[in-house]
């Protein structure tokens, strides 16, 4: 039997190393070791291919209260997220599915290909009042099946019809693909788009975000994006103590030379299950660092793993999150970073006139001729794979 002291396996092109059970499960699973053996010795290894659904919602705004974001709304085109992060706050999302927050999650996506008609739907309400729309805020808006689906695009034309502001956050350069919108929304002081970069070593971003771009071509969109005319920030998220931390003020002067004018940053969060399936992964790529991550993760939340109250749990507590606090701050005011952000406008919002019935079927026929296109039945399997103001240091739109 394989030693209880190894660290678990990973898998290449993976963030999670099992799919563990969620929350809710009524049954949970233990690993056969003897089998694992006898793959290993086989060479066989299970695959994890990504799988993609198609679901046709009802509402899609999601609405919040929280005191220590500076949005109420946000708008997510997918549920999953094939980036695969080890440390994604959003996993424990897909345990209200009924699915793993581990491999599911990175594995078993749903896309909401009515959302740009939903949203639509919303804006037309009487009374609705505009407000920043978050893009992104729970999962990347521009994952690579944004590529195939073009979900995120059909919204950004929505709002740009609507004269809506809209907030976008993303580590994928597939943002560049529509400069065309967000050039056109940024003259009119609708948009603005902030890129996440957690350090430049593109070994640790490989092994920890396995599906994002690397940190080169996120700095290349941040280049591309200002050129464009386009506000954009960079988001140093997640800092992990003793693993990417070093990395802080190097991050904020290649963003800040590529063009960048605003800057956040987040300390690393562990809610629920993530709690796991990121020390799994930690053991499983550095196990030599492991213990000294986890100890510092305590000192910056109250002997803890993770900590929820608004206006700390975004940047923690004790000595070494003001330390830093403080390397943040110092860099940037030097790089000229965070040094005017006029919010964004509503005033531009206006409801258009609705489009004709012969214009809105043809509408409704594409989508269709969509979705027949990219998926079979309901389900697509990708082709080639085997306190508490708003606090000035978070990544502000």
């Amino acid at each position: 039997m394989a030693s209880s002291f190894a660290p678990p396996p990973s898998r290449k092109g993976r963030g999670a190393t099992a799919n563990l059970e969620s929350r809710f499960s009524e049954h949970r699973r233990e690993s056969d070791e003897t089998r694992h053996e006898s793959d290993a010795a086989q060479e066989c290894e299970v695959k994890f291919v990504t799988q993609v659904a198609l679901e046709n919602v009802r509402t899609i705004l999601s609405r919040n209260q929280s005191a220590d974001i500076p949005f109420d709304r946000s708008l997510n085109p997918y549920r999953g997220c094939e980036h695969g992060c080890a440390y994604c706050f959003a996993r424990p999302t897909h345990a209200y599915l009924g699915l793993s927050p581990g491999l599911d999650f990175e594995t078993r996506l749903y896309a909401k290909h009515n959302a740009a008609e939903r949203l639509e739907a919303e804006l037309r309400k009487r009374g609705y009042q505009p407000a920043l729309l978050a893009l992104g805020a729970n999962t990347d808006p521009y994952q690579p099946i944004e590529r195939e689906y073009r979900i995120t695009r059909s919204v950004l034309e929505v709002l740009e019809r609507f004269g809506h502001p809209v907030g976008i956050t993303t580590k994928s350069a597939l943002v560049t693909r529509d400069i065309d919108i967000l050039s056109r929304m940024a003259q009119r002081g609708l948009a603005r788009v902030f890129i996440s970069v957690g350090t430049l070593d593109a070994d640790i971003a490989r092994k920890m975000e396995p599906r994002a771009n690397t940190p080169a071509r996120r700095i290349e969109a941040i280049r591309k994006l200002t050129a464009a005319g386009i506000p954009t920030g960079v988001i140093v998220a997640p800092i992990v103590p003793a693993l990417t931390d070093f990395d802080i003020e190097r991050v904020l002067t290649t963003a800040a030379q590529a063009g960048a004018t605003y800057a956040g940053y987040v300390m690393l969060r562990l809610p629920r299950e993530v709690h796991d399936i990121f020390v799994a992964w930690l053991e499983a790529h550095y196990p030599l660092r492991a213990r000294h991550v986890m100890s510092l993760i305590e000192q910056v939340r109250d002997g803890k793993h993770n900590s929820s109250e608004f206006g700390t749990r975004m940047r923690g507590t004790g000595l070494h999150a003001e330390l830093i606090r403080q390397r943040f701050h110092l860099a940037a005011r030097k790089l000229g970073l965070n040094q005017a952000r006029p919010p964004l406008r509503n005033d531009q919002f206006n409801v258009p006139a609705p489009a004709t019935a012969a214009g809105a079927a043809a509408g409704a026929s594409g989508q269709q001729n969509v979705a027949q296109r990219l998926s079979t039945g309901t389900t697509g399997q990708r082709p080639g794979d085997a306190a508490c103001a708003a606090d000035p240091q978070l990544p502000l739109f």
